[in-house]
Protein backbone atom coordinates (compact mmCIF):
# COMPACT_ATOMS: atom_id res chain seq x y z
CA UNK A 1 0.00 0.00 0.00
CA UNK A 2 2.85 2.35 1.18
CA UNK A 3 4.31 1.78 -2.59
CA UNK A 4 0.99 2.68 -4.67
CA UNK A 5 0.51 5.60 -2.60
CA UNK A 6 3.95 6.82 -3.56
CA UNK A 7 3.24 6.52 -7.28
CA UNK A 8 -0.33 8.00 -6.98
CA UNK A 9 -0.21 11.86 -8.47
CA UNK A 10 -1.26 13.71 -5.18
CA UNK A 11 1.07 15.67 -4.33
CA UNK A 12 0.83 19.88 -6.31
CA UNK A 13 3.55 20.35 -8.42
CA UNK A 14 6.83 21.61 -7.36
CA UNK A 15 8.42 25.39 -8.48
CA UNK A 16 10.80 23.26 -10.36
CA UNK A 17 8.42 21.23 -12.22
CA UNK A 18 5.82 24.61 -13.34
CA UNK A 19 8.87 25.98 -14.48
CA UNK A 20 10.07 22.99 -16.94
CA UNK A 21 6.84 22.66 -18.09
CA UNK A 22 6.78 26.42 -19.20
CA UNK A 23 9.71 26.22 -20.69
CA UNK A 24 8.31 23.26 -22.55
CA UNK A 25 5.48 25.89 -23.77
CA UNK A 26 2.40 24.31 -21.33
CA UNK A 27 0.96 27.52 -20.03
CA UNK A 28 -2.67 27.91 -18.84
CA UNK A 29 -5.01 28.94 -21.37
CA UNK A 30 -8.82 29.58 -21.67
CA UNK A 31 -10.36 30.17 -25.20
CA UNK A 32 -13.24 31.19 -23.46
CA UNK A 33 -11.53 34.07 -21.74
CA UNK A 34 -10.01 35.27 -25.02
CA UNK A 35 -13.23 34.88 -26.37
CA UNK A 36 -14.49 37.35 -24.33
CA UNK A 37 -11.76 39.97 -24.30
CA UNK A 38 -12.03 40.06 -27.97
CA UNK A 39 -16.09 40.63 -27.84
CA UNK A 40 -15.16 42.82 -25.06
CA UNK A 41 -13.38 44.77 -27.12
CA UNK A 42 -15.47 44.91 -30.03
CA UNK A 43 -18.32 45.80 -28.12
CA UNK A 44 -16.41 48.99 -26.04
CA UNK A 45 -14.55 50.20 -28.99
CA UNK A 46 -18.43 50.38 -31.02
CA UNK A 47 -20.04 51.55 -28.07
CA UNK A 48 -17.71 54.73 -27.53
CA UNK A 49 -17.11 55.79 -31.33
CA UNK A 50 -20.79 54.81 -32.83
CA UNK A 51 -21.09 58.31 -33.77
CA UNK A 52 -17.57 58.41 -35.76
CA UNK A 53 -18.36 55.05 -37.03
CA UNK A 54 -21.98 56.27 -38.02
CA UNK A 55 -20.22 59.22 -40.01
CA UNK A 56 -17.80 57.20 -41.85
CA UNK A 57 -20.31 54.63 -42.89
CA UNK A 58 -22.44 57.80 -44.31
CA UNK A 59 -19.93 58.60 -46.10
CA UNK A 60 -19.06 55.33 -47.47
CA UNK A 61 -22.51 54.62 -48.76
CA UNK A 62 -23.05 58.51 -50.13
CA UNK A 63 -20.30 58.14 -52.44
CA UNK A 64 -21.16 54.28 -53.76
CA UNK A 65 -24.77 55.55 -54.72
CA UNK A 66 -23.39 58.99 -55.81
CA UNK A 67 -22.73 58.70 -59.44
CA UNK A 68 -22.94 60.00 -63.17
CA UNK A 69 -23.91 58.25 -65.73
CA UNK A 70 -20.48 57.69 -67.68
CA UNK A 71 -19.72 56.32 -64.05
CA UNK A 72 -21.60 53.07 -64.25
CA UNK A 73 -19.99 52.67 -67.85
CA UNK A 74 -16.11 52.80 -67.23
CA UNK A 75 -14.81 50.37 -65.60
CA UNK A 76 -11.46 52.45 -63.87
CA UNK A 77 -13.94 54.59 -62.43
CA UNK A 78 -15.66 51.92 -60.92
CA UNK A 79 -12.70 50.23 -59.60
CA UNK A 80 -11.48 53.75 -58.31
CA UNK A 81 -14.85 54.46 -56.34
CA UNK A 82 -14.78 50.58 -54.80
CA UNK A 83 -10.86 51.18 -54.02
CA UNK A 84 -12.51 54.74 -51.90
CA UNK A 85 -15.32 52.85 -50.51
CA UNK A 86 -12.77 50.05 -49.35
CA UNK A 87 -10.79 52.88 -47.65
CA UNK A 88 -13.59 54.56 -45.91
CA UNK A 89 -14.69 51.34 -44.36
CA UNK A 90 -11.10 50.75 -43.05
CA UNK A 91 -10.86 53.96 -41.49
CA UNK A 92 -14.81 53.43 -39.69
CA UNK A 93 -13.57 50.28 -38.14
CA UNK A 94 -9.39 51.21 -37.65
CA UNK A 95 -9.94 51.85 -34.22
CA UNK A 96 -12.05 48.79 -33.29
CA UNK A 97 -9.13 45.96 -35.11
CA UNK A 98 -6.76 47.82 -32.86
CA UNK A 99 -8.93 47.59 -29.91
CA UNK A 100 -9.25 43.84 -30.47
CA UNK A 101 -6.19 43.21 -31.68
CA UNK A 102 -4.98 44.36 -28.56
CA UNK A 103 -7.43 42.18 -26.42
CA UNK A 104 -5.89 39.34 -28.39
CA UNK A 105 -2.51 39.99 -27.26
CA UNK A 106 -2.91 40.86 -23.92
CA UNK A 107 -5.42 38.24 -22.89
CA UNK A 108 -3.35 35.59 -22.67
CA UNK A 109 -1.04 37.33 -20.02
CA UNK A 110 -4.17 37.21 -17.69
CA UNK A 111 -3.49 33.33 -16.71
CA UNK A 112 -0.13 32.10 -17.91
CA UNK A 113 1.37 35.15 -19.65
CA UNK A 114 3.46 35.00 -22.87
CA UNK A 115 5.93 32.18 -23.28
CA UNK A 116 8.18 31.82 -26.43
CA UNK A 117 9.03 28.68 -26.80
CA UNK A 118 10.10 26.28 -29.81
CA UNK A 119 9.35 23.02 -28.19
CA UNK A 120 5.71 23.89 -28.92
CA UNK A 121 6.43 23.94 -32.51
CA UNK A 122 8.34 20.71 -32.07
CA UNK A 123 6.19 17.75 -34.29
CA UNK A 124 4.97 15.27 -31.98
CA UNK A 125 3.53 11.95 -34.55
CA UNK A 126 2.12 10.39 -31.18
CA UNK A 127 -0.44 12.57 -32.09
CA UNK A 128 -1.31 11.42 -35.51
CA UNK A 129 -1.77 7.81 -33.50
CA UNK A 130 -5.99 7.12 -33.70
CA UNK A 131 -6.06 5.45 -30.96
CA UNK A 132 -5.29 7.73 -28.75
CA UNK A 133 -7.07 10.09 -30.79
CA UNK A 134 -10.01 7.74 -29.62
CA UNK A 135 -8.92 7.63 -26.59
CA UNK A 136 -8.82 11.45 -25.78
CA UNK A 137 -12.55 11.59 -27.29
CA UNK A 138 -14.17 9.02 -24.70
CA UNK A 139 -12.08 9.99 -21.79
CA UNK A 140 -13.44 12.67 -19.50
CA UNK A 141 -12.39 15.45 -20.56
CA UNK A 142 -14.16 14.66 -24.27
CA UNK A 143 -17.70 15.41 -21.87
CA UNK A 144 -16.91 18.14 -20.21
CA UNK A 145 -15.45 20.14 -22.86
CA UNK A 146 -18.44 19.10 -25.27
CA UNK A 147 -20.62 20.44 -22.17
CA UNK A 148 -18.53 23.39 -21.75
CA UNK A 149 -19.40 24.46 -25.99
CA UNK A 150 -23.23 23.42 -25.74
CA UNK A 151 -23.85 25.68 -22.56
CA UNK A 152 -21.59 28.26 -24.19
CA UNK A 153 -23.71 28.40 -27.51
CA UNK A 154 -26.72 28.09 -25.10
CA UNK A 155 -26.02 31.49 -23.29
CA UNK A 156 -24.71 33.19 -25.82
CA UNK A 157 -27.88 32.18 -27.99
CA UNK A 158 -30.11 32.62 -25.43
CA UNK A 159 -29.28 35.76 -24.58
CA UNK A 160 -28.34 37.63 -27.72
CA UNK A 161 -31.87 36.08 -29.15
CA UNK A 162 -33.54 37.72 -26.09
CA UNK A 163 -31.71 41.00 -27.23
CA UNK A 164 -32.94 41.03 -30.49
CA UNK A 165 -36.46 40.10 -29.77
CA UNK A 166 -37.28 42.86 -27.24
CA UNK A 167 -36.14 45.01 -29.94
CA UNK A 168 -37.55 43.28 -32.88
CA UNK A 169 -39.69 47.25 -33.04
CA UNK A 170 -37.02 49.22 -33.44
CA UNK A 171 -35.40 47.36 -36.02
CA UNK A 172 -38.19 46.86 -38.16
CA UNK A 173 -38.22 51.02 -37.57
CA UNK A 174 -35.32 51.40 -39.14
CA UNK A 175 -36.50 51.33 -43.08
CA UNK A 176 -38.81 54.02 -42.31
CA UNK A 177 -36.35 56.32 -40.81
CA UNK A 178 -33.62 58.65 -42.62
CA UNK A 179 -30.35 57.38 -43.73
CA UNK A 180 -27.93 59.15 -41.42
CA UNK A 181 -30.25 58.46 -38.50
CA UNK A 182 -31.14 54.83 -39.40
CA UNK A 183 -27.09 54.38 -39.82
CA UNK A 184 -26.42 55.72 -35.98
CA UNK A 185 -29.54 53.59 -34.73
CA UNK A 186 -28.38 50.09 -36.52
CA UNK A 187 -24.94 50.85 -35.21
CA UNK A 188 -26.09 51.86 -31.45
CA UNK A 189 -28.23 48.66 -31.50
CA UNK A 190 -25.67 46.32 -32.91
CA UNK A 191 -23.72 47.36 -29.91
CA UNK A 192 -26.64 46.78 -27.34
CA UNK A 193 -26.72 43.47 -28.95
CA UNK A 194 -23.15 42.75 -28.64
CA UNK A 195 -23.41 43.84 -24.65
CA UNK A 196 -25.69 41.44 -24.02
CA UNK A 197 -23.33 38.65 -25.66
CA UNK A 198 -20.23 39.93 -24.12
CA UNK A 199 -22.29 39.68 -20.51
CA UNK A 200 -23.12 36.16 -21.65
CA UNK A 201 -19.46 35.46 -22.31
CA UNK A 202 -18.72 36.91 -19.08
CA UNK A 203 -20.59 34.52 -17.41
CA UNK A 204 -18.79 32.12 -19.77
CA UNK A 205 -15.36 33.10 -18.67
CA UNK A 206 -16.17 32.64 -15.43
CA UNK A 207 -16.92 29.26 -15.50
CA UNK A 208 -14.39 28.12 -17.48
CA UNK A 209 -10.89 29.95 -16.15
CA UNK A 210 -11.08 27.68 -12.74
CA UNK A 211 -11.44 24.96 -14.71
CA UNK A 212 -8.77 25.13 -17.19
CA UNK A 213 -6.44 26.15 -13.61
CA UNK A 214 -7.43 23.53 -11.91
CA UNK A 215 -7.22 20.86 -15.07
CA UNK A 216 -3.63 22.61 -16.00
CA UNK A 217 -2.62 21.89 -11.93
CA UNK A 218 -3.87 18.14 -12.11
CA UNK A 219 -2.12 16.92 -15.52
CA UNK A 220 1.28 18.52 -13.35
CA UNK A 221 0.68 16.87 -9.87
CA UNK A 222 3.31 14.81 -8.95
CA UNK A 223 3.59 11.13 -6.86
CA UNK A 224 6.12 11.33 -3.88
CA UNK A 225 8.71 9.40 -5.18
CA UNK A 226 8.70 12.00 -8.06
CA UNK A 227 9.09 14.85 -5.20
CA UNK A 228 11.76 12.83 -3.68
CA UNK A 229 13.90 12.58 -6.58
CA UNK A 230 13.45 16.48 -7.76
CA UNK A 231 14.09 17.49 -3.89
CA UNK A 232 17.34 14.86 -4.53
CA UNK A 233 18.09 16.39 -7.92
CA UNK A 234 17.50 20.35 -7.15
CA UNK A 235 19.59 19.44 -3.37
CA UNK A 236 22.26 17.15 -4.77
CA UNK A 237 22.98 13.69 -3.32
CA UNK A 238 23.98 13.76 0.36
CA UNK A 239 26.99 11.55 -0.16
CA UNK A 240 28.18 13.99 -2.81
CA UNK A 241 27.35 16.62 -0.48
CA UNK A 242 29.07 15.32 2.39
CA UNK A 243 32.14 14.42 0.43
CA UNK A 244 32.08 17.83 -0.73
CA UNK A 245 32.02 19.14 3.09
CA UNK A 246 34.71 16.64 3.50
CA UNK A 247 36.96 18.43 0.48
CA UNK A 248 36.21 21.75 2.63
CA UNK A 249 37.69 21.14 5.69
CA UNK A 250 40.39 18.91 4.65
CA UNK A 251 41.28 22.40 2.60
CA UNK A 252 40.22 24.64 5.72
CA UNK A 253 42.47 22.45 8.11
CA UNK A 254 45.26 22.65 5.24
CA UNK A 255 45.23 26.15 5.58
CA UNK A 256 44.84 26.57 9.52
CA UNK A 257 47.98 24.22 9.49
CA UNK A 258 49.65 26.75 7.85
CA UNK A 259 49.49 29.37 10.79
CA UNK A 260 50.90 26.66 13.63
CA UNK A 261 54.36 28.25 12.98
CA UNK A 262 53.16 32.10 13.21
CA UNK A 263 51.71 31.17 16.48
CA UNK A 264 53.02 32.14 20.13
CA UNK A 265 52.28 29.25 22.03
CA UNK A 266 49.95 25.91 21.70
CA UNK A 267 47.87 25.46 24.53
CA UNK A 268 47.08 21.88 25.31
CA UNK A 269 44.91 19.29 27.31
CA UNK A 270 48.16 17.58 26.63
CA UNK A 271 46.56 14.95 24.21
CA UNK A 272 42.98 15.14 23.06
CA UNK A 273 43.21 19.28 22.82
CA UNK A 274 45.53 21.86 21.17
CA UNK A 275 44.53 25.30 20.53
CA UNK A 276 47.03 27.96 19.10
CA UNK A 277 47.10 31.69 20.15
CA UNK A 278 48.77 34.45 18.57
CA UNK A 279 49.10 37.84 19.59
CA UNK A 280 50.42 40.85 17.62
CA UNK A 281 50.97 44.49 19.72
CA UNK A 282 49.41 47.52 17.99
CA UNK A 283 47.18 45.20 15.52
CA UNK A 284 45.54 43.15 17.56
CA UNK A 285 42.66 43.85 20.24
CA UNK A 286 43.13 40.74 21.80
CA UNK A 287 45.18 36.76 20.93
CA UNK A 288 43.20 35.25 18.20
CA UNK A 289 42.82 31.25 17.56
CA UNK A 290 44.63 30.65 14.48
CA UNK A 291 44.78 26.95 14.74
CA UNK A 292 42.93 23.96 16.77
CA UNK A 293 42.06 20.47 16.76
CA UNK A 294 40.88 17.36 18.88
CA UNK A 295 43.06 13.95 19.22
CA UNK A 296 45.14 13.16 15.75
CA UNK A 297 44.75 16.95 14.44
CA UNK A 298 46.06 18.32 18.18
CA UNK A 299 48.54 15.69 17.71
CA UNK A 300 49.51 17.18 14.26
CA UNK A 301 49.07 20.45 16.20
CA UNK A 302 52.00 19.84 18.50
CA UNK A 303 54.21 18.24 16.01
CA UNK A 304 54.59 21.36 13.75
CA UNK A 305 54.46 23.41 16.79
CA UNK A 306 57.86 21.34 17.96
CA UNK A 307 59.15 21.36 14.63
CA UNK A 308 58.94 25.33 14.72
CA UNK A 309 60.11 25.95 18.44
CA UNK A 310 56.51 27.14 19.23
CA UNK A 311 56.14 26.81 23.19
CA UNK A 312 53.70 24.08 24.35
CA UNK A 313 51.77 24.91 27.65
CA UNK A 314 50.37 22.20 29.11
CA UNK A 315 46.56 24.07 30.50
CA UNK A 316 43.54 21.33 30.18
CA UNK A 317 40.72 23.78 31.16
CA UNK A 318 42.32 26.80 29.54
CA UNK A 319 42.49 24.14 26.23
CA UNK A 320 38.93 23.32 26.56
CA UNK A 321 37.23 26.48 26.91
CA UNK A 322 39.39 27.99 24.12
CA UNK A 323 38.72 24.90 22.09
CA UNK A 324 34.78 25.37 22.73
CA UNK A 325 34.48 29.07 22.82
CA UNK A 326 36.46 30.35 20.01
CA UNK A 327 35.89 30.03 16.37
CA UNK A 328 39.19 29.84 14.14
CA UNK A 329 40.93 33.50 13.57
CA UNK A 330 38.39 34.57 16.36
CA UNK A 331 39.57 37.22 19.25
CA UNK A 332 39.45 35.03 22.54
CA UNK A 333 36.43 36.55 24.98
CA UNK A 334 36.76 38.83 27.63
CA UNK A 335 36.76 36.09 30.10
CA UNK A 336 39.71 34.39 29.64
CA UNK A 337 41.80 37.72 28.95
CA UNK A 338 43.34 37.44 32.35
CA UNK A 339 44.14 33.58 31.62
CA UNK A 340 45.45 34.10 28.28
CA UNK A 341 47.45 37.01 29.59
CA UNK A 342 49.77 35.10 32.24
CA UNK A 343 50.13 32.76 29.56
CA UNK A 344 51.61 35.44 26.60
CA UNK A 345 53.72 36.92 30.06
CA UNK A 346 55.25 33.37 30.03
CA UNK A 347 56.00 33.09 26.47
CA UNK A 348 57.60 36.38 26.47
CA UNK A 349 59.69 35.58 29.64
CA UNK A 350 60.92 32.23 27.75
CA UNK A 351 61.96 34.23 24.93
CA UNK A 352 64.68 36.51 26.81
CA UNK A 353 65.48 33.45 28.77
CA UNK A 354 66.39 31.87 25.00
CA UNK A 355 68.14 34.92 23.82
CA UNK A 356 69.50 36.11 27.44
CA UNK A 357 70.03 33.57 29.33
CA UNK A 358 69.51 33.81 33.28
CA UNK A 359 66.92 31.61 34.98
CA UNK A 360 64.43 29.99 33.34
CA UNK A 361 60.68 30.80 33.82
CA UNK A 362 58.23 28.39 35.01
CA UNK A 363 54.99 27.49 33.39
CA UNK A 364 51.64 28.85 34.67
CA UNK A 365 49.73 26.01 36.49
CA UNK A 366 46.99 27.78 38.03
CA UNK A 367 45.03 29.44 35.40
CA UNK A 368 41.27 31.64 35.89
CA UNK A 369 39.36 30.04 33.86
CA UNK A 370 35.53 30.25 34.43
CA UNK A 371 33.90 27.03 34.95
CA UNK A 372 31.40 27.31 32.33
CA UNK A 373 33.70 27.78 29.89
CA UNK A 374 35.17 24.57 30.36
CA UNK A 375 32.54 22.21 28.72
CA UNK A 376 34.79 19.32 29.29
CA UNK A 377 36.21 16.55 26.70
CA UNK A 378 35.69 15.96 23.19
CA UNK A 379 31.83 14.98 22.02
CA UNK A 380 30.63 11.64 20.40
CA UNK A 381 29.80 13.86 16.96
CA UNK A 382 33.34 15.85 17.38
CA UNK A 383 34.79 12.26 17.84
CA UNK A 384 32.74 10.61 14.59
CA UNK A 385 33.53 13.51 12.26
CA UNK A 386 37.55 13.71 13.27
CA UNK A 387 37.79 10.41 12.66
CA UNK A 388 35.60 10.40 9.07
CA UNK A 389 37.67 13.39 7.92
CA UNK A 390 40.57 11.04 8.84
CA UNK A 391 40.18 7.70 7.30
CA UNK A 392 39.00 9.74 4.25
CA UNK A 393 42.00 9.62 1.71
CA UNK A 394 40.58 12.95 0.62
CA UNK A 395 41.21 14.76 3.48
CA UNK A 396 45.31 14.79 3.13
CA UNK A 397 45.78 18.01 5.86
CA UNK A 398 48.95 16.47 6.96
CA UNK A 399 47.43 13.96 9.78
CA UNK A 400 48.72 10.47 9.65
CA UNK A 401 47.58 7.41 11.71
Amino acid sequence: MAEESDLEKTESATPRRLQKAREEGQIVRSRELSTFALLAAGFFGVWGMSGSIGEHLQAMLRAAFTFDHASAFETHRMMAGAGAASREGLYALLPILAFTGAAALLAPMALGGWQLSAKGLEPKFDRLNPIAGLGKIFSINGPIQLGMSLAKTLVVGVIGGTAIWNRREEILALATQPLHLALANTVHLIAVCCGMTVAGMFVVAALDVPYQLWQFHKKLRMSKEEVKREHRESEGDPHVKGRIRQQQRAIARRRMMTQVPKADVVVTNPTHFAVALQYTDGEMRAPKVVAKGVNLVAARIRELAAENNVPLLEAPPLARALYHNVELNREIPGQLYGAVAEVLAWVYQLRRFKTEGGVKPVAPTELDVPAELDKGGVSDEEADQEAADTLNPANDDGVSA
